[in-house]
């Protein structure tokens, strides 16, 4: 679990603040479509700010409010409170992350953090504490000249590779100073599979923690490889023919201080929650599929070819599944997920899987025979016998499949919902109206 300003109070912050000479405190919160957002006063505005008396104007931001609705108040979580581990030209900046609330005081229901805390409050008014873990990965590419992105790669490294392949060491190491400054506790940082392509493990924690953590990080990754003169990116399949970033999150549920998945007299020492969980998961993959992999760009990821899952199954001896059962046991037993992407909003990303996994263990959902063949050597016949259902291929059928899920659109809540559908669909179709250079190659000069 992160290192908290646990029990901090208002002044605490202010004396902190002004010991170490902090000039600047950013409100940070987190959009509908999971970009950080910020509002950053000076120091003659901290105390107002620790109140929870700065307004900003919601209006502005994709997917909040109408004009004519549109102040909104950052209350800031006392125990988010981080000094940035650098200073710039402008002087020190420390952090908050907030939630967002109406002027008369009532929770505002596009804050995509307290839509995590009110599936975290089922879980837990049903005894459950839920403890998540991510595995975020991301490209690092040169800039050109004028500063703008390309996809050209920093190192031509491939998994766990060495210097001098991997020529990324040296700012992973960067990002990991900054992260752990941060209060982050990180477990590792290695080359992925794909040449500039990178991961970086935090520990375990409760939900959350995990959610503003994942927000967290991406600002630091981006941040750290900016400085530096490189791009970051979180984009999910940025090149065709190499793998894709994905987000594989581990989670389990804790009762009492002990880990609600195990049982050494269950089956495979998994308990009934942790197969009814499971089964939660797989019940309504393809219904939160929109909300994990929220992009056009996500669906070139889901492919078969590229180790990323394509199929609704759940398995203990590979990595082809939806689910994969990792072998630890005790404390450590857990499922992984291994369809979300890095693009995804951290927060509701973690609301839906808990949602659909805490809906498995409420409804006592058993979940199909595990399957422990590679399911990407299967043909079709063999699929549909072991009834194996697929993902939805694009963004504009996950849409649909999240418009027939109510137990994902009620964890959403129907503002978030509407909202995020709104932008969904309108990305949808700007993107089919566009003629790509694979249309133009392939139909050009044959019809």
């Amino acid at each position: 679990m992160r290192d908290k300003t646990t029990g901090a109070t208002r002044r605490d912050i202010i004396d902190l603040a002004k010991k170490q000479n902090v000039d600047f405190l950013r409100l940070q919160f987190t959009d509908i479509l999971g970009v950080n957002k910020n509002v950053e006063v000076p120091e003659s505005q901290f105390e107002k700010a620790l109140e929870g008396e700065i307004m900003f104007d919601g209006s502005s931001i994709e997917g909040f409010v109408r004009i004519e609705e549109s102040d909104m108040i950052l209350k800031p979580d006392l125990d988010t409170f981080r000094i940035l581990p650098y200073d710039d030209e402008g002087g020190r900046v420390a952090r908050l992350i907030c939630d967002i609330y109406s002027p008369d005081g009532s929770a505002f229901p596009g804050c995509t953090r307290q839509a995590l805390k009110r599936q975290i409050a089922r879980a837990r008014d049903a005894g459950y504490q839920m403890m998540a873990g991510v595995e975020a990965e991301f490209f690092i590419f040169h800039l050109d000249a004028d500063g703008d992105p390309t996809t050209r790669t920093h190192d031509q490294g491939g998994y766990f590779d060495l210097t001098p392949v991997d020529r990324a060491e040296e700012i992973r190491r960067l990002i990991i100073k900054d992260l752990v400054s941060m209060g982050l506790e990180v477990e590792a940082g290695h080359h992925e599979v794909a040449q500039g392509q990178h991961e970086i493990d935090f520990r375990y924690a409760e939900a959350l923690d995990t959610a503003d953590n994942l927000a967290t990080f991406r600002f630091v990754v981006r941040n750290v490889a900016f400085r530096h003169g490189f791009l970051a990116t979180f984009m999910p399949k940025p090149i065709f023919g190499q793998n894709g970033s994905g987000m594989h999150t581990h989670q389990s549920l804790f009762a009492d201080n002990k880990n609600a998945f195990y049982d050494p007299q269950g089956q495979w020492e998994l308990s009934t929650v942790a197969l009814s969980y499971i089964a939660g998961l797989l019940n309504h993959a393809r219904g939160f599929c929109a909300v994990t992999n929220p992009l056009v760009n996500s669906y070139k990821r889901l492919v078969p070819g590229y180790e990323a899952p394509v199929n609704v199954a759940w398995s203990m001896r590979n990595r082809s599944p939806l689910v994969r059962i990792p072998d630890r046991r005790g404390t450590g037993t857990r499922c992984e997920l291994r369809m979300p992407d890095p693009s995804a909003n951290p927060y509701l990303g973690l609301a839906v899987q808990l949602a659909a996994g805490f809906d498995g263990v409420q409804r006592k959902l058993v979940p199909p025979d595990p399957v422990n063949k590679n399911i990407f050597e299967m043909s079709y016949r063999e699929r549909r016998k072991f009834r194996i259902d697929e993902l939805p291929r694009d963004l504009h059928e996950a849409l649909d499949c999240l418009g027939k899920d109510t137990v994902v659109r009620e964890a959403l809540g129907e503002h978030i919902y509407e909202r995020f559908v709104e932008a969904k669909r309108e990305e949808w179709q700007d993107y089919i109206g566009k003629v790509s250079e694979w249309e133009l190659q392939r139909y050009l000069g044959v019809y």
